[in-house]
């Protein structure tokens, strides 16, 4: 039951008619999520975003691969560039800033600023298949993080990440290798699909 505290969610044959640049098959998008730029906004199949969500993307784009499923509270301005592949995943509150003003102080900050003033850094930012982000992570522009590579909660990624890999922290650094059994696991998901 729909209801002020339980929104629901858009299903893809509705979400195909507002302007999206493309919607997959079995998608749904909270009815309480916010999402600017719906034609610079790519869905593949099989997603979920929960609400309340924030999709940005007025310049720039965002694309969201197949089976990935995008956690309630997130923000992804995608002004510079939002990829997402297959199977990846972002829990609650998870950020991703694909544009950034300069904090060194060299330039004004602020969108009320005419451009010639400012040095904001524009930079797409790439997660692999099989990532997955941690409740409350940062995604800084420019950042790419490789196939399988897991976020832990509260993280601060600064730079690119390699595959494989557990990472955590603020910045984030590498603990450990990371388990490469869900490819298996993918394998016999596909044949099951």
């Amino acid at each position: 039951m729909e209801t002020t505290f339980n929104p629901g969610y858009w299903a893809d044959d509705e979400l195909s008619k507002f302007g999206f640049r493309k919607v997959g098959t079995n998608v749904r998008v909270a009815k309480n999520c916010i999402i600017i730029g719906l034609d610079n906004i790519s869905i593949g199949d099989n997603v979920r975003i929960d609400g309340p969500t924030v999709l940005s993307a007025a310049s720039g784009y965002i694309r969201i691969g197949s089976h990935v499923h995008i956690g309630g509270m997130a923000f992804l301005a995608g002004g510079g560039g939002i990829e997402l592949d297959d199977f990846s995943g972002l829990s609650q509150g998870v950020r991703i800033y694909s544009t950034s003003d300069d904090y060194s102080g060299a330039a004004l900050t602020n969108p009320t600023v005419p451009k010639d003033f400012l040095n904001v850094k524009v930079a797409p930012v790439i997660l692999g298949r099989h990532v997955i982000v941690g409740s409350g992570s940062i995604i800084l522009p420019g950042c790419s993080i490789g196939e399988g590579a897991s976020i832990g909660a509260l993280s601060l990624v600064t730079k690119s990440l390699g595959p494989w890999g557990v990472y955590f922290g603020t910045p984030v650094k590498r603990l450990r290798a990371r388990s490469r059994r869900l490819l298996k696991l993918e394998e016999e998901f596909m044949k099951k699909a």
